[in-house]
This record gives structure tokens, C-alpha cells and sequence, in this order.
């Protein structure tokens, strides 16, 4: 009879996630350095336009990449690989919009001899995180003739900012107070203050008068010219490093440019990778990725005949499509130490425990959710053991306590294996959402070591 093993007996059985800091701790000036890489890209870039812009920059200056873009709203990076675009592709899909406020079509009018601009908010938001704070204006307004106005205001110190103004506390009593949250702060109360000074030489609407005044001096443009815009409404100010040990990245937009920067990095630092590397980075996922520029679009199909016509191959999308792999790039919901009640603490992400794998999203049964195989969460399980990088598992809080979904299942409708991967978040979606650095850089780690993988 062989004799029974003590628990001490058997390393390794049990597992324990250990935290990244410590795996890490001997590549400290790498997660500092890639750090300050993505601050610069998070401070600058608030909109989708400028994700394009701004990638597309960097891109032209690195070696061996190739983009393709769709209307300056979503691009493809990708790198050449040793095998044929029939063989499959590695695929690192992300998406580079975030929950904001738009402009309306007709945003401009005067109330209490106050310029007000009228908004509608975009993706899933918490409408009292908007209101009296600091806001900036990005975007582009498209003129009759065709040419496009650029629009940055709020951002520069020597910039006037914007505002929600919010009611005060003395006479919220009955118009907030005794409310519910949904009923309290209203979608159609999230005005701009745009200014307060009169057109003395006009007869009405003084204050609107000399704010088109202004616009048209700066900018070129009239009232009509709103019609055909894209104009958001951000917060003001750049991302900064949280906390007085600067462990945490805080800033706006890291739900999901958190994941599209490292898709971009990963595929920028790639060597000699087998199979051709693409960061995906798209558009409208924070409403459903519908539109022309969104995960449901044929974009990536597109890439794909790009690409065979630059390589000079034969290649049938949907096919090659099929044979490929996938990441979807997204953040997950870190544990919460103030609202740990929403969460499954066993399956829960947490900060600074590297890249979390999410096998499914969803809501309830799991409605919504691509779900990835046994399989591929035993190779990405293997790929990301054997590079030694930082990882954990995380569902999106308690089952039926809410969820959320991701851009994962549109890809995988050409049968391509795919999985959700990125770093854990706090106050997400928020106007300023917290980042552990050594998840971020995990995160890189990851996708980077998908896409050199043979």
C-alpha cells in the first residue's frame, strides 16, 4: 500500500496568485518606462480621431509596420509575418472609444443669460460624475465644402475650461435628495456653460450672439456647422500617477485605450513573429460596436485584402479568418474595497496581479458572452506561464449582480479562437479610472508574447 503524502508533501498542486510586483520586481525601470510611454498617450488622446492620429504617428516612425485605417476613426497595425495570410493571423482587437458626452445636433441656445451647449451622453455613465468638473471640447466639424475643423478647447492651462454646473446642497431637498439616483441627475440637465457675456449691439440672445462671435473668429465657422460635427465632451487635464508610492495610473479613458496602447506597443516591438501581427483598434464599442466603424463591421476583412494586395498573396478573408487567433483587449473590473458585496471574491481581479484572462463576459447565463474553450485557456494558460508574465482570472462581479460585454464574440463569429484579456480597473468608467502599472505593463507583456509566439 503506498502511503498516504502529508500536504506538504505535494508542491505545487494548489494554486495561489502572487502578486506582480513581485514577479516583476526585477524589471522596475521597464514598467516605469512603459509607464510614462502610455501617460503621454493617455493625456493626449481623449477621442477615437485622435487615437488614429496619434497611433498613426508613432507607426510612421517604427520600422516593418503597416496600417490600415477606416474613416480616422478605427486602424489596423500590423507587422508581416513568416508564414503565408492563409495560415491564419494573431489578432489583438481593442477599442479606442470611451463613455463621454456629445454635442447634439442643435446644441446652442441661451437660458438665464447663460450660452449653454445641450449634450447627450455616450456608453454607460453615472450622469453625477459629470457635474461640476472641470470639461474640455475635442473633436472636428465638418464644413459644407468638405473641409474638416479641428477643435480642442479646455485642455491648455491658458485654456478657459468648460463646465456642468450642479444643483447646491441647500435647495436639493426635494429636486435630488429624496430621489432615486436615476431620477435625480437627468440626462437632459447635462448642459455645457459655455459663457455669460452679452453682444451689446444685439437685440436677443446677446450671450449666444457673442459666443458664435467668438467661434466664428477663432474657428470659421456658424451654427449650421454643429449639424455636421463630432464633438465630445471630456474632462479636462492630463492622466496622472495616483497614489504616493506612483503605483497607480489614473486618467480618463484607460477603459479601453488601457489596452489599446499596449495592442499597439506589442505589435510595434514584435521580432520576428510567425504569423502576421494585427492591433485591431476600433471604434463604437462602448455602444454596441454597430456603425461602419465598429467590431461588427467588415474592417478586418478589409485589412486582410489590404494586406494580401501589399504582400502580394492570395488570400480568402474569411478563411484565413478562421484559422486565426484572437485577444479581445478589454478591462475588467477590479475588486472593490469599499463595494466588495458585488463581487465573488474568488473570482475576482485584482490591482497589481497582472493581466486578468476573462474566459467569459455576458450577463446572467452568460447571455451576450463569447465564451472561450478549454483549450485555448490551456494555451494562453501555457504562453503566458512559460514568458514568466503576470496573469490572473476575473469574472465581471456577482452572477446576476450585472456584467458587461466585449468586442469578443463579433470576432468570433469567423470561428477564430478568441478571449478576453486586459488589465483590472477601478472606477471604471468613470471620469477617472485607476490602473495598477504593473498590470499595464503585464498587459504589453501579454500581447506581446501572443503575437511572437510560433
Amino acid at each position: 500500500m503506498p502511503r498516504k503524502r502529508a500536504t506538504g508533501d505535494r508542491p505545487g498542486l494548489a494554486h495561489k496568485n502572487k502578486s506582480g510586483w513581485e514577479i516583476l520586481k526585477g524589471s522596475l525601470s521597464d514598467i516605469e518606462s512603459y509607464n510614462r510611454e502610455y501617460l503621454r498617450f493617455l493625456s493626449q488622446v481623449k477621442t477615437e480621431r485622435e487615437a488614429v492620429e496619434y497611433i498613426r504617428d508613432r507607426a510612421g516612425k517604427a520600422a516593418g509596420l503597416h496600417l490600415v485605417e477606416n474613416r480616422g476613426k478605427a486602424v489596423a497595425v500590423c507587422r508581416k509575418g513568416a508564414a503565408p495570410l492563409k495560415e491564419g493571423v494573431r489578432i489583438v482587437v481593442a477599442h479606442i472609444d470611451s463613455p463621454r458626452l456629445d454635442l447634439k445636433a442643435n446644441p446652442l441656445y441661451e437660458d438665464t443669460d447663460l450660452a449653454m451647449l445641450k449634450t447627450h451622453y455616450y456608453g454607460g455613465i453615472k450622469k453625477y460624475q459629470w457635474l461640476a468638473r472641470p470639461l474640455a471640447l475635442h473633436g472636428v466639424l465638418a464644413k459644407e465644402d468638405g473641409s474638416l475643423v479641428k477643435v480642442v478647447m479646455g485642455e491648455d492651462p491658458d485654456d478657459p475650461c468648460l463646465t456642468i454646473e450642479d444643483l447646491l446642497p441647500h435647495l436639493a431637498a426635494n429636486a435630488q435628495y429624496s430621489k432615486k439616483l436615476s431620477e435625480a441627475f437627468q440626462a437632459e440637465k447635462l448642459n455645457i456653460i459655455l459663457g455669460s457675456r452679452p453682444d451689446l449691439r444685439a437685440k436677443d440672445n446677446r450671450v449666444k450672439e457673442y459666443i458664435l462671435s467668438l467661434l466664428h473668429e477663432k474657428y470659421g465657422i456658424v451654427e449650421q456647422d454643429f449639424i455636421s460635427a463630432d464633438l465630445e465632451v471630456v474632462p479636462a487635464g492630463p492622466a496622472r500617477e495616483v497614489g504616493i508610492d506612483r503605483s497607480l495610473v489614473g486618467g480618463y479613458g484607460q477603459d479601453d485605450r488601457v489596452c489599446s496602447w499596449a495592442a499597439f506597443a506589442a505589435v510595434r516591438d514584435a521580432k520576428t513573429p510567425r504569423y502576421t501581427s494585427i492591433a485591431l483598434l476600433m471604434d463604437k464599442e462602448e455602444i454596441g460596436s454597430e456603425g461602419n466603424t465598429g467590431a461588427k463591421s467588415v474592417f478586418i476583412e478589409e485589412v486582410l485584402w489590404e494586406l494580401a494586395g501589399r504582400f502580394k498573396e492570395e488570400v480568402i478573408p474569411s478563411r484565413a479568418l478562421f484559422r486565426s487567433r484572437a485577444i479581445s483587449g478589454d478591462a475588467n473590473g477590479a475588486l472593490d474595497p469599499d463595494y466588495p458585496e458585488v463581487h465573488e471574491k474568488m473570482n475576482a481581479a485584482r490591482l497589481g496581479y497582472g493581466v486578468c484572462v476573462t474566459k467569459f463576459t455576458g450577463a446572467r447565463g452568460k447571455v451576450g458572452s463569447n465564451e472561450a474553450h478549454a483549450e485555448y485557456m490551456a494555451y494562453i494558460r501555457s504562453l503566458l506561464n512559460r514568458a514568466g508574465i503576470p496573469w490572473q482570472t476575473g469574472e465581471l462581479g456577482k452572477v446576476d449582480e450585472g456584467g458587461g460585454g466585449t468586442v469578443a464574440k463579433f470576432l468570433a463569429e469567423y470561428g477564430m479562437d478568441i478571449v478576453d484579456m486586459g488589465p483590472a480597473l477601478l472606477s471604471m468608467h468613470s471620469p477617472f479610472e485607476l490602473s495598477s502599472k504593473v498590470d499595464t505593463y503585464s498587459t504589453y507583456l501579454a500581447y506581446r508574447a501572443f503575437m511572437e509566439d510560433k
